[in-house]
């Protein structure tokens, strides 16, 4: 099959715009400074060539592109000058999302993206199909990877079967967007906030000075707080979750609009988040990461968020519902004081590097802002309580089933992750640990958040916990695996875990 006509179009304008673009600026450079006569008429020539190049290679694409779904496997044929020829096995897929721009739902068309476990990128990309064919696509791709034969469910049929499982309504909507701002949208909010508001920077600066901030600079963090929330608001609009058979299914966007999946076998930790003014508020919000992708790495980017923001108590128990994740309430350890004096000289340093680098730029620079090189050391007043609740905020709690881990004050995140999901238990300490005989335990599953920073990790601990811990859940990995196979049960878990 090919892809819809429209989607030429969409890949043809920019990149003919990009290589006339290209062309332009090159020929230009090259005929000013060779002086070449007539260079304007070369300029227009290689934009215009550069732009038909463009579009003859989108078509080019466009022609040579085809897919089929079969009974076991989504073939994929692309290539221009080289041939690439895919066959992704339906049992490998994990997600088949749904993405739809305000342009793209206007032409009803939509963007399919194919997740397979192994991975956070996308494995392939159908740029664009019809909005029917996107769900077609959807529909027997779950279909097909459960066994199921004969003709496919009327669309009335399919809604009877699917459970609602939560919905977001207006209220938690706009509490969403004012306690979780959009911060990537802030510079963008800025972009059109500073001259709305008929602001200049160093005249905003200038007023404010080096400890206040002035009735313009005010409104512009109001306006700036908004624009973030109205993002973010944009984004999970009419959030809805619906329970299908194995999966989970979600839909939002009021500009873009997202559909896509989590299938409930492959959820390999869960998330709960909760920011300063969350926790405040008593809210929280529930990520999941699969075997495919993890929140927020997705097409979608951050789609994967099972429940965007309710009160707490309905998150955790949404968790708990999820098969595999009845966890109990966790009794947490925290890392030993010495760790919390850690964090206090880490602040402590951090704040002299940057006076130093502000007093040697005020040396050397006549800029009458840098006269205040020294306000940075006005922050060590907050070094010991902020050393106090990075430590308070960290711990780990090792049940028979579970292994949960939490960090973060500003944002903190609560990991999940069920004992037989373990892949392997890494233990790593830094010289600076070394010094003071600490140690972090990273909990590694199949997906690919828990390699980074942001996967579960028991921070910060004694060196002699840390082995006490990583063997633990060694050894509770091994009987849960072994309680599994004893039941029949599925797992795609190793026997082993390692350590260093």
């Amino acid at each position: 099959m090919k892809l819809h006509p429209l989607s030429l179009v969409f890949r043809a304008l920019p990149r003919g715009v990009q290589l006339g673009s290209f062309g332009f600026v090159v020929v230009t450079i090259v005929t000013s400074m060779a002086l070449v006569p007539g260079g304007f008429v070369f300029t227009i020539a290689a934009a215009v060539g550069g732009f038909l190049v463009g579009v003859g290679y989108e078509a080019l694409y466009y022609r040579r592109f085809e897919y089929e779904l079969t009974t076991d496997t989504l073939d994929i044929g692309s290539g221009v000058f080289s041939r690439r020829e895919r066959e992704i096995p339906l049992r490998r897929i994990q997600n088949v999302d749904i993405e739809r721009g305000i342009l793209q739902r206007a032409l009803s068309i939509a963007a399919v993206g194919i997740e397979t476990a192994g991975g956070g990128e996308t494995e392939a990309d159908l740029r664009y199909v019809s909005y029917e064919e996107a769900k077609r696509l959807q529909r027997d791709i779950r279909r097909r990877k459960r066994g199921e034969s004969g003709e496919p469910r009327t669309e009335d049929e399919r809604e009877e079967r699917a459970e609602l499982l939560f919905e977001l309504d207006s209220r938690n909507l706009v509490v969403l967007g004012l306690v979780a701002p959009d911060l990537r949208a802030l510079l963008p909010v800025l972009f059109f906030a500073v001259p709305t508001l008929g602001i200049s920077i160093p005249d905003l600066l200038a007023e404010s000075g080096a400890f206040g901030v002035g009735p313009r600079g005010a409104a512009l963090a109001v306006v700036s707080w908004a624009g973030s929330a109205a993002v973010t608001a944009a984004r999970y609009y009419d959030f809805r979750l619906t329970r299908f058979d194995d999966e989970l299914r979600y839909e939002r966007g009021l500009l873009s609009r997202y559909d896509g999946s989590i299938p409930l076998d492959k959820i390999q930790q869960v998330d709960i988040r909760e920011n300063v003014l969350m926790r405040r508020l008593g809210y929280g919000s529930l990520a999941v990461e699969t075997a495919g992708y993890t929140p927020g790495e997705g097409p979608s980017g951050g789609s994967e968020a099972a429940i965007p923001l309710a009160e707490r108590g309905r998150v955790l128990a949404f968790a708990r519902s999820i098969d595999g994740f009845d966890f109990g309430d966790p009794d947490f350890s925290r890392p030993p004081r010495r760790a919390r004096r850690r964090y206090a000289v880490r602040y402590a340093l951090v704040l002299a590097v940057i006076t130093g680098i502000l007093y040697a730029a005020n040396a050397a620079v006549d800029v009458s802002l840098l006269q205040f090189w020294y306000v940075p050391l006005v922050a060590l007043l907050a070094v010991p309580f902020a050393a106090h609740y990075k430590w308070r905020n960290r711990g780990y709690a090792a049940g028979t089933e579970h292994v949960l881990t939490r960090n973060g004050f500003w944002r903190r995140t609560t990991a999940v992750v069920p004992v037989y999901r373990v892949q392997t238990v890494i233990q790593t300490a830094t010289p600076f640990q070394r010094w003071r005989d600490l140690a972090t335990v990273a909990i590694d599953t199949a997906g690919s958040l828990s390699v980074t920073d942001r996967g579960a990790r028991a921070v910060d601990f004694d060196t002699g916990e840390a082995i006490d811990l990583r063997e633990t859940v060694r050894r509770r990995l091994g009987e849960s695996l072994a309680l599994r196979r004893g039941a029949g049960e599925p797992s795609d878990a190793p026997t082993e875990t390692g350590g260093e």
